[in-house]
């Protein structure tokens, strides 16, 4: 069987659809993997990348939206767009993809199609093709929703290949913890790609003091730092090591704290087990990996569905939720001291760790063609 794998043209988009391409790999299907832009970074992972929107600039695409929609880019920054701005954006975006997506399909021949919310361009290669098209979430939000709000912007895409409307997924793969929030579709357990890098073999290992590590977003951009300035503000007031993970160049100039260290990219993945807690931006990847590993997280309220992640973490009380800002010495003491939070956690991770995983999905998407 073929199977292409469509995602929106972020490395955060791309991880998370990986290990289940890999299980179908390992099962014996051919497995291409078609995206653009910053997503191509997931060819360094080995596997089958092709690129279908040679010319498209992310960026430029984010801010004509925002110049064009002013109060929806401000709610957006806010974290209360719901998907208002999601769907302008990615359905700018899936314009620009869905060519070359339908292209690649016609050359290409797969017998399936898998892809993400935010990635409905897989959706219109599918019905060109007459083939099956899973949804396969890669976030804690309602992938159901995202999919129609980008979809509700694709008249024109639609139309150029010959279609009015799409038909509904054939199975919909849902990977968020039941006591989070319930998704549509068969459960998966969420196990996305460890990332690039090398672990260090000191942070193989518990330290003397209680480890945190600080990540932020793999999207430049508004709070692109995330709360790193705001942890290396404090820090020295906090009984525990803080490890900085990809800190931005300004950051890693500065004389840190004698409890700051900082690596490069790293397996974060990796790195969590022998970790208390992590602090990160609020993206979903990093939320579902601190869950994963049963750790406390500090999850930061900002744009997208920054917001919405923290907020449900914090209200399953796994986790706290707050701005960068109001980030402080105490709210960093309660993260690593709190065993509610630490309690909380590790039911989630004995949730994740019940859901079937990937390579328990190849027979039922099989089942499909």
């Amino acid at each position: 069987m073929r199977v292409l794998v469509v995602s929106a043209p972020l490395i955060g988009h791309v991880l998370p659809l990986l290990p289940l391409a890999a299980a179908l790999r390992e099962a014996g299907h051919e497995v291409l993997v078609a995206t653009a832009a910053d997503g191509l970074r997931a060819a360094r992972s080995g596997v089958a990348v092709r690129d279908v929107a040679p010319r498209l600039d992310f960026g430029r695409i984010a801010r004509g939206i925002m110049l064009r929609h002013p109060l929806v880019a401000r709610a957006e920054l806010a974290g209360t767009a719901g998907t208002r701005g999601a769907g302008l954006l990615f359905g700018a975006v899936n314009d620009q993809l869905a060519d070359g997506v339908v292209a690649l399909a016609g050359q290409w021949r797969p017998d399936l199609v898998i892809h993400e919310p935010f990635a409905v361009a897989g959706a219109i290669a599918a019905a060109t093709r007459g083939v099956p098209a899973v949804r396969q979430e890669n976030a804690l939000f309602d992938g159901a929703e995202l999919a129609r709000a980008t979809l509700a912007r694709l008249g024109p895409a639609l139309r150029r290949h010959g279609l009015t409307d799409l038909p509904p997924p054939a199975a919909a793969i849902a990977v968020a913890p039941p006591s989070l929030r319930r998704q549509e579709g068969w459960p998966m357990r969420y196990a996305a790609d460890a990332g690039g890098g090398e672990l260090p073999d000191w942070l193989r290992e518990p330290g003397e003091r209680p480890r945190v590590l600080v990540s932020r977003s793999t999207i430049t951009g508004p709070g692109g730092a995330g709360p790193m300035p705001a942890v290396v503000a404090v820090a020295d007031r906090v009984d525990a090591e803080f490890v900085l993970v990809r800190p931005d160049a300004r950051l890693a100039r500065r004389r840190l704290p004698g409890n700051v260290r900082t690596v490069d990219w790293i397996p974060i993945s990796r790195a969590l087990p022998a970790s208390a807690a992590l602090v990160h931006h609020g993206g979903a990847g990093s939320a579902l990996g601190a869950l994963i590993a049963g750790v406390p997280q500090l999850a930061t309220v900002g744009a997208g569905d920054r917001r919405h992640n923290a907020e449900l973490v914090a209200a399953r009380g796994a986790g706290i939720a707050a701005r960068s800002r109001d980030i402080t010495a105490d709210t960093l003491t309660r993260l690593v001291t709190d065993t509610a939070l630490r309690d909380a956690a590790r039911q989630v991770s004995g949730e994740i760790a019940a859901m079937p995983g990937p390579t328990e999905l190849v027979r039922r998407l099989e089942s499909l063609r």
